[in-house]
């Protein structure tokens, strides 16, 4: 890929995605594989005024040895350099970006009941200084084309073949050609429309059903609203937290959904492929699931906490979607989750709430805000999903049709 494109496409990151302010710190999180695209991107960073550029590189194949070797009493430690480290973060506030470029494998060997009993355990020490920066800062996520993960999606191809109809998918799928800053403008325009249109009919429940067998009511909360593409940080700095997005997303009332519904994509989860699975709900919790691989790690996931066997998303997204549209399987949650509609398991977004900066977290937990330690999206979308809007007052509105906007 041309150095030229791909250095505007670092540029969209930092600029439309965080949104760097001059003299804030930014900290960008990346895999050991993409050393060329990290010092552009640090570079945008600095153009933009940053005060210092911090980068965490990350390798998954370390994790893997790790899960593997360590025992679970020195991985389940958390030493004081990590913790004043978030506090820090806390205090500062730093734009942070997250490049993914991961193997979808990559993690296929690893002893996945360690690295969660390692999650649980450190997250009591963590939820603190999440709380504390929840809806205060800046954060995107975005896509590198890493070359296993390039090989995955275009197994056919050479690996140099493979990375470059990678980065051709991502840079298309991301708006990121042409002029990419006047495309994610004119984007965002149209996302805030249809949330507009959405917050105007006081929904008060989702009707989903598919030809798969899908057949699911989801409670909305009264005071939520539906969210897209741009957001605005309490400093009120607008930035886009994922690219590339194409959903319109709010947060359900925890422990109020009914039904089964299926998936339609793989889920990518640590590293490793859930394939063919459904989910069944009773009494608003997850009741019973089955997939036709990795039935365990799915399992996992709904057994972290309580919170984990509740839905903390409803995401909306049409089937005639770019990416869907690509025909490409990415095998990577950011553009999966968006080529079709898609729910999520766990933690709830309180900026969903409208006025959510008068509220305090026991507000939050109140109103029906879940609360988990994990939020995991999949995918449910197809060409035949239905969504049906019930409002307060009884009426139905048909909101998706044949898996896309009916209106």
């Amino acid at each position: 890929m041309k150095t030229k494109i791909l250095r505007e496409y670092a540029r969209l990151i930092a600029q439309k995605g965080v949104n760097i302010q001059k003299g804030q710190e930014v900290w960008i999180t990346a895999g050991l594989d993409q050393p060329k695209f990290v010092e552009m991107l640090v570079k945008e960073c600095y153009a933009l005024g940053a005060k210092k550029v911090v980068v965490d590189w990350v390798y998954d194949k370390l994790t893997v040895l790790d899960s593997r070797y360590m025992t679970q009493e020195a991985m389940n430690e958390m030493p004081e350099w990590q913790i004043q480290k978030m506090k820090y973060q806390a205090e500062v506030l730093p734009a942070r970006i997250y490049l993914d470029s991961d193997d979808p494998d990559g993690m296929k060997y690893a002893r996945q009941d360690k690295l969660a009993n390692e999650r649980i355990t450190k997250y009591a020490i963590r939820k603190p200084y999440i709380d504390a920066m929840d809806n205060r800062y800046q954060w995107c996520i975005a896509a590198v084309a890493g070359r296993d993960w390039a090989k995955k999606v275009f197994p056919d191809e050479s690996p140099s073949k493979a990375i470059e109809k990678l980065w051709e998918a991502i840079l298309y799928t991301s708006r990121a050609q042409s002029t990419p800053i006047e495309n994610w403008n004119k984007h965002n325009k149209d996302l805030h429309a249809k949330c507009d249109y959405l917050n105007s009919l006081g929904l008060k429940y989702l009707q989903y059903s598919a030809s798969n067998g899908t057949n699911l009511r989801v409670e909305l909360l009264e005071n939520a609203s539906f969210l897209a593409g741009s957001e605005k940080s309490l400093q009120g700095i607008e930035f886009n937290p994922n690219i590339p997005s194409e959903e319109v997303f709010t947060t359900p009332k925890a422990g109020a959904a009914e039904g089964i519904v299926y998936s339609t994509k793989p889920l990518s989860y640590q590293g490793a492929l859930i394939e063919n699975f459904f989910i069944e709900f009773k009494g608003g919790k997850v009741s019973e699931v089955h997939a036709e691989k990795n039935e365990e790690l799915l399992r996992q996931i709904v057994s972290m906490d309580d919170g984990a066997k509740m839905l903390g998303e409803c995401a909306l997204v049409p089937y005639d979607s770019p990416i869907n549209n690509s025909g490409i399987l990415f095998y990577n949650t950011l553009f999966d989750e968006n080529a079709s509609c898609h729910l999520a398991l766990g933690r709830g977004f309180s900026n969903c709430i409208k006025d959510f900066d008068k509220y305090t977290q026991e507000d939050f937990d109140k109103m029906g805000v879940n609360t988990s330690m994990i939020h995991v999206d999949f995918m449910i979308g197809d060409s035949t999903l239905d969504i049906v809007g019930e409002t307060k007052d009884g009426r139905k509105i048909q909101i998706f049709k044949g898996g896309n906007w009916a209106f």
